[in-house]
């Protein structure tokens, strides 16, 4: 049985253009400790898809065949983003990000210091701080992986066990594994890890570890009353 600390315990790594970010990590958050150096060493500017009039795309950015960047995007870069992927308009993608191939950057979400693996989703109104997406990931509009906390103190990783792991780490968002649906305006907490195929309702505050295959609910008690008004129109 893997770990629930290892890379593998989340995503299925092969066929991944990056996979050499997780070799030999121990523990998956590891990996993002890896990318700066990792972006530096490969990064060969190229625009091999699509940049439509009113994007910006810098000179520190590898474009994949196929892949479309929509008017009023930004890529700051350093950024490397593969094939067949979609930058939409209002993005913005900041230094040091990797995206695999067929991903989506949506309207309006913001990501910086992160790893997407292949058809990885955050398409609406979303932020993604120094947190890995594993693959078909989605993230529902408006979610937020939160990566410093208020404190802005090391983030400390905490297990299923109870286990307190240190990071050596300020700045650590979320692990969100292969096939995780997260819902509409749900926050993970700095340190979060989300175990593959794992599902999220809406406007949940995720900390912690979340197994794989499982789900977390927000339980509300909703009650509808008669307004307290006078007959007739208003």
């Amino acid at each position: 049985m893997v770990e629930w600390w290892r890379p593998e315990y989340f995503f299925q790594l092969d066929g991944f253009e990056h996979r050499a970010l997780f070799d030999g990590v121990e523990r998956v958050w590891e990996a993002l400790a890896r990318l700066r150096e990792y972006v530096d060493a490969r990064l060969e500017p190229s625009l091999g898809g699509t940049v439509m009039p009113g994007a910006f795309v810098s000179d520190e950015v590898w474009l994949g065949d196929g892949a479309v960047v929509e008017p009023g995007a930004m890529i700051k870069g350093p950024a490397i983003i593969g094939p067949g992927s979609v930058i939409r308009q209002g993005a913005y993608v900041r230094e040091y990000v990797v995206v695999g191939a067929g991903c989506v950057v949506g309207h309006a979400t913001e990501v910086k210091g992160s790893i997407l693996l292949d058809g990885a989703q955050a398409p609406h109104f979303n932020y993604v701080g120094d947190s890995i997406l594993g693959r078909r990931a989605n993230l529902g509009a408006g979610t937020k992986l939160s990566n410093l906390k208020n404190d802005g103190t090391e983030v400390v990783v905490h297990g299923p066990g109870g286990e307190r792991i240190r990071t050596g780490m300020c700045k650590l968002g979320a692990v969100v594994g292969d096939g995780v649906a997260i819902g509409c305006n749900a926050v993970t907490s700095p340190g979060a890890l989300i175990g593959p195929r794992a599902q999220v309702y809406a406007n949940v505050v995720v900390r912690g570890f979340v197994p794989a295959d499982h789900v977390v609910k927000l339980r509300q008690a909703i009650e509808a009353v008669p307004l307290e008004r006078p007959h007739g129109p208003r």
